[in-house]
């Protein structure tokens, strides 16, 4: 059995976990939106076309995209350390994870508003709708439905990662399995940690689902 100060770790290792995974998703989504719109509307197939700049946003958005979070988590220490102060920790993995996930959420928000029917986008153009009124009351609204769906996607996503930050001490669960389990070869402490994660992770999305569910139904 596991005696207190571990159930407790395993319980300050699951808030802290939490902690990285819904502040991340918020600032990445906060910096991800946008830029997911920016794509979907500057495209050859957007309401304005505007290859200068979807070429260069898109660049950026590979560019990020391709770097493995754990070589991104160490490129980015100096941005870390100026920003929160320090570079190891709950609080500091944030940054890191937000720079990973928000072209991540960016090219997923680009994705959900491009199956928006055009038929519907037509429509709005040809009653004078502007282009804020159609990315706000057509292709956010129509897409809402994918958007939460790509949400519960980036949230585990990002649960993942915050794991891997364990590695260079990022605080959280993957910290735990790094420390216990990699270093001192207690099995027992990561296959638990594993188990949390893996539970995390489906209660997670169980919840994002739901929502997208409700949403669909609403729509119908």
């Amino acid at each position: 059995m596991l005696d207190e100060t571990i159930r407790e770790m395993l319980v300050e290792g699951t808030v802290a976990t939490l902690y990285m995974t819904l502040v991340s998703t918020l600032f990445g989504y906060i910096l991800g939106l946008p830029m997911g719109i920016v794509l979907a509307v500057t495209d050859k197939t957007g309401i304005r076309p505007n290859p200068v700049v979807y070429k260069i946003l898109d660049f950026v958005v590979n560019l990020t995209r391709s770097i493995p979070f754990l070589i991104l988590l160490i490129l980015v220490m100096p941005v870390t350390k100026l920003i929160a102060g320090q570079s190891y920790g709950s609080t500091a993995t944030i940054v890191p994870l937000t720079i990973a996930a928000a072209p991540f959420i960016g090219r997923m928000v680009e994705s959900s508003l491009k199956e928006v029917d055009k038929g519907v986008i037509e429509a709005a153009l040809s009653m004078g709708a502007d282009t804020f009124t159609i990315i706000w009351k057509v292709l956010l609204a129509e897409s809402r439905t994918s958007l939460l769906v790509g949400a519960t996607i980036a949230v585990g996503t990002i649960l993942g990662y915050s794991a891997m930050a364990g590695v260079v001490g990022g605080g959280g669960l993957g910290d735990i399995a790094i420390r216990y389990g990699y270093y001192r070869y207690e099995t027992d402490i990561m296959l638990i940690t594993i188990a949390i994660l893996v539970c995390l992770v489906q209660f997670l999305q169980g919840i994002g689902m739901i929502l997208a569910k409700k949403v669909d139904r609403r729509r119908a």
